[in-house]
């Protein structure tokens, strides 16, 4: 324990705060970062001036936007489209679950229906009925859906879409608003495909003439051709929903983008690491917020307190990332593995267990020890934070992994499931 300390001690007490700030942010990609270009200038500014104040001001109304902010989503098409279930599943919502979008019924695309993220309490997904229905006429259309609330417009097909939606689209165009076309249910062609044509399936081939036709509709019409996502509302890790995710997070202004990205299902481990970069720039504002001026704490011992806290930061990013106790359950009878098997392999779980011949506090000093020794940027850096956000940061470490282990657990199980000598055509199209 002392090594860590000693060699903290050896640097400034408050380090150089612009370089440290300036280096950091500099090296996340601008349509990632979680605050604007203009922001980051602006706190830098504050920092070369020496005024710790503004500078923590700044980040203090930053972090309350980021909050508070709304991400209203929509999402439209015609009955059968696919949209409830493509909701459902930016969700991570059952169909079955008592809050979920109805799947197949008529009278969902006929009203406005808003639905909460689960975890994400500023974000809404909302269900728009198809442009052209009796009661949402062409004319009247952006008008009674309140056009302005939203931030893009996903416009859903499974077959083709109609000259009222690629209208739609150039109204949204002349709006200065971002829409984007998504095929669904690509799954279903290419299983089609798949048991008609055996001998000469070609699985890219398919999905080239699929998107070549809407192409063809979309220059028929006279509209500048548009990306199009081909996707399957039960596997988002195939096909083209990471394109589209990427795409989403480009377009959307910096301060949604922390939220919209923790909002991501747990489909790829790139997907898990996208949260973990937004979620450790988070971190540092807050932690600058709160401790640019604290002196490197000396780890020898933790209060009920601070346990409390701790306790509280790990339930929080274990829910965010998927692996908390609910989420362990359902993974558990998907994989039918059971839930202790599963906790098994996981870090997280293990933090706040007390030890053999050891307190608790003292096992995750030693936990905290190693992370820092072996982490890059914390102590390199020259800034000191609380030592509660030296936790933070050992704890988002520890679920990301636990994330990327459920993750490839889950992948195994499904591996295992549709290569079995037993598995059925039917079971492989469910």
């Amino acid at each position: 324990m002392g090594q860590v300390n000693s060699d903290a001690c050896k640097k400034e007490d408050n380090g150089d705060l612009v370089s440290s700030f300036t280096e950091y942010f500099k090296k996340i990609k601008t349509e990632s970062q979680i605050i604007s270009p203009e922001t980051i200038r602006s706190i830098e500014l504050h920092l070369k001036k020496g005024n710790i104040q503004g500078a923590n001001s700044i980040i203090r109304d930053v972090l309350k936007n980021i909050d508070d902010i709304p991400i209203n989503i929509a999402v439209t098409g015609e009955s059968g489209a696919g949209k409830s279930s493509f909701i459902n599943a930016l969700r991570e919502v059952a169909h079955d679950e008592a809050d979920a979008a109805e799947v197949g019924v008529v009278e969902t695309t006929m009203k406005i229906t808003s639905y909460k993220h689960p975890k994400i309490k500023n974000l809404n997904i909302w269900d728009l009925p198809g442009v052209g229905t009796l009661k949402f006429p062409p004319k009247d259309y952006l008008k009674k859906v309140e056009f302005q609330k939203y931030d893009f417009f996903i416009i859903a097909s499974a077959t083709r879409f109609t000259k009222h939606e690629i209208d739609l689209a150039k109204v949204i165009t002349l709006m200065k608003k971002n829409y984007y076309f998504v095929r669904t249910k690509v799954d279903f062609d290419i299983d089609n495909e798949k048991k008609c044509k055996p001998r000469t399936f070609d699985r890219e081939k398919i999905l080239q003439r699929i998107r070549n036709s809407y192409l063809d509709t979309f220059r028929e019409n006279k509209i500048d051709e548009p990306q199009i996502f081909l996707i399957s509302n039960h596997n988002l890790s195939d096909y083209d929903f990471p394109s589209l995710v990427d795409i989403l997070i480009k377009d959307l202004p910096a301060q949604k983008r922390h939220n919209f990205m923790l909002s991501l299902p747990n489909i790829t481990e790139a997907a898990i690491q996208m949260k973990y970069k937004t979620s450790k720039q988070l971190l540092w504002l807050e932690a600058l917020k709160e401790g640019v001026l604290a002196a490197f704490p000396v780890l020898n011992s933790i209060n009920n307190s601070e346990l409390e806290k701790l306790e509280a930061n790990l339930n929080h990013y274990q829910t965010l990332f998927g692996v908390d106790d609910k989420s362990l359950e359902l993974i558990s009878k998907d994989c039918q593995v059971p839930v202790e098997k599963l906790k098994e392999k996981l870090k997280s779980h293990s933090l706040l267990t007390n030890k053999e011949n050891e307190t608790l506090g003292e096992y995750l000093l030693n936990c905290l020890e190693s992370f820092l020794s072996v982490s890059s940027g914390l102590l390199a850096t020259g800034l000191y934070f609380g030592k509660i956000f030296y936790f933070q940061f050992l704890f988002l470490d520890a679920v990301t992994e636990d994330a990327k282990v459920l993750l490839r657990e889950a992948y195994s199980k499904e591996y295992l499931k549709f290569n079995s000598p037993t598995a059925t055509d039917h079971d492989n199209i469910k």
